[in-house]
């Protein structure tokens, strides 16, 4: 099939397939005469699981290490529920961050009084250290 045909039966967007492709996920499909990609249904099942593991929140690496897992059938199930596991975690820790981060800015916006810019309270709020720095 061709690539728009890949990418309707995938759900995954044309430009995705083709950088899955630069980036090892997908391996580089075969060519027909007039040069147009060629995928297979295989190809259609590894566009889903990567799909489906970016829709879960997982990086292009984990993703990378759950498709070598999936292709080892030698392979403990144990190492799949580990990296699961790690990235719950991590899932975790954002909403936690996230939940604090809305709290703070709630706050902040409770203290607005709507003033000239000079007075503005969530500017201020955006001007003083935190007492941490960020990236």
């Amino acid at each position: 099939m061709k690539i728009s045909d890949a990418a309707a039966a995938s759900g995954c967007h044309l430009e995705t397939i083709r950088y899955y492709e630069r980036v090892g996920l997908l391996p580089m499909p075969g060519r027909t005469r007039s040069g147009y990609r060629q995928y297979t249904a295989a190809d259609v099942e590894r566009l889903r699981f990567v799909t489906r593991g970016r829709d879960l929140g997982f990086s292009l690496e984990q993703i990378r290490s759950l498709l070598q897992l999936a292709e080892d059938p030698a392979l403990s199930c144990a190492q799949v529920d580990r990296l699961a596991r790690e990235h719950l975690d991590d899932i975790q820790t954002r909403i936690r961050d996230l939940q604090r981060m809305a709290s703070e800015l709630e706050r902040t916006i409770g203290s607005c009084r709507v003033g000239q810019r000079g007075q503005c309270t969530i500017l201020e709020t955006l001007r003083q250290s935190t007492g941490h720095s960020s990236p």
